[in-house]
């Protein structure tokens, strides 16, 4: 080699790396990668299961539900009372509006008593009301069907009907 001066500089060499020494962590990080993601996605999990609301084992029946039934109950009742009595004479119009309030009435109330229905509800009223509003129902909805009530079918239902409201007024005292 020669003595370069002030003005020269010497050539660089440059030293290539090994060809197996580059990228280990990176190859290394790429391997890993699928296995952390489950782990995460194992504690997510974990930790919603956890965290997520667990049902009491045993609700017990209260006052307040009982007292909420039973007075939509006694609404329910007079509204189909009132509905499926109602008189306005002998013009077609005035049956036509009797009859769709009662079926309003029969239908609404049904919808209505079910919705009122919750775990607190007494299991023994909870079923009589159940019956009883499905009953309603399926009355409400024949009747809009075309069933009169001296369809056999149709008078099955009213009797249903009636025993199951005295069931729940009963149930409700």
């Amino acid at each position: 080699m020669a003595d370069t001066g002030p003005g020269q500089q010497q050539p660089q060499t440059y030293a290539r790396p090994p060809a197996n020494s580059g990228g280990g962590g990176a190859r290394l990080v790429a391997l890993f990668t699928p296995f952390i993601a489950l782990a995460a996605i194992g504690v997510a999990a974990w930790a919603m299961v956890m965290a997520w609301p667990q049902k009491d084992a045993k609700v017990q029946p209260t006052a307040e539900s009982k007292q909420r039934v039973c007075a939509a109950f006694d609404t329910v009742s007079k509204a189909v009372q009132l509905q499926t009595h109602a008189e306005l004479g002998p013009d077609p119009v005035a049956q036509t509006a009797v009859a769709s309030n009662a079926r309003l009435a029969l239908i609404g109330g049904g919808d209505v008593l079910l919705s009122r229905l919750d775990e607190q509800t007494p299991p023994e009223l909870a079923d009589a009301v159940r019956l009883f509003a499905n009953n309603l129902q399926d009355i409400g909805i024949s009747a809009l069907a075309g069933a009169t009530n001296d369809n056999p079918q149709q008078a099955a239902r009213l009797t249903a009907g009636e025993e199951g409201r005295d069931k729940v007024a009963q149930l409700c005292t």
